[in-house]
């Protein structure tokens, strides 16, 4: 807790940032239907009148992230950083084609990029069909990647949350920050820390979840339910 302790003396001078599916919200069957506890909304309520920046760096399209957390204070980046790159919007109508042409039950499309996801689906037959789709999008030019049961079709930009942490972190000209995740592409974000004054890298753990992260995180939650005490201390 040395490292939070830290982080919250000077919380003008630091940023939080949080993802939200795992994090902030449980996972839960269909994306539809997450939400965020009340508890967390109050500390991120408490939290944005704390310190300089409190941001949710989500997977979600930014406006499906700011409607489940509910928290107008707050900084929303959707779309795994892409929403603050300018040439991600020329992938739209391509990413739109390339869905127009896969038959999957459970499609979210989120403009700039899209998750097909397998969760409670048998896992071994979703994933042999799942890779024919990723092989034929990585064909028409886009990035396919595997999450937490989803797989993400994502263009081919140098664009990923780790760049959006260090884009808002120089706009606001912030050397002190931490950053919450459950995922892979959060290690990117634990990248953008690195070089801060101080970063403070949290895991919330889970079966799922990749090793690497917890390996390289400075503080690692047993579960998400242990996200809420976590923003206590700050």
């Amino acid at each position: 807790m040395e490292l939070l302790a830290r982080l919250a003396e000077d919380p003008p001078s630091a940023a939080i940032f949080l993802d939200v599916d795992g994090v902030l919200a449980p996972i839960v069957a269909q994306p539809k239907d997450a939400r965020v506890p009340d508890d967390i909304r109050a500390e991120l309520r408490r939290l944005a009148g704390r310190y300089a920046l409190v941001a949710c760096v989500s997977g979600r399209a930014g406006a499906d992230a700011h409607a489940i957390v509910d928290v107008p204070e707050l900084t929303y980046v959707g779309n795994h950083g892409l929403e603050l790159e300018p040439d991600a919007a020329e992938w739209d109508e391509r990413l739109a084609a390339f869905l127009a042409t896969v038959t999957w039950p459970r499609i979210e499309n989120k403009g700039l990029t899209a998750a097909l996801h397998y969760r409670d689906m048998d896992e071994a037959a979703a994933r042999r069909d799942l890779d024919t789709i990723a092989n034929r999008a990585r064909t028409d030019g886009f990035v396919a990647r595997y999450g937490r049961k989803v797989l993400e079709l994502v263009p081919p930009l140098e664009a990923n949350k780790g760049t959006a942490v260090r884009q808002l972190l120089e706009k606001r000209g912030l050397g002190r920050a931490l950053y919450a995740g459950d995922d892979t592409t959060d290690l990117d974000a634990f990248e953008a820390l690195e070089r801060l004054e101080l970063g403070v890298r949290v895991a919330v753990a889970s079966a799922e979840g990749p090793r690497e992260l917890t390996e390289r995180a400075d503080i690692v939650l047993a579960a998400q339910s242990d996200v809420a005490g976590l923003l206590r201390v700050l």
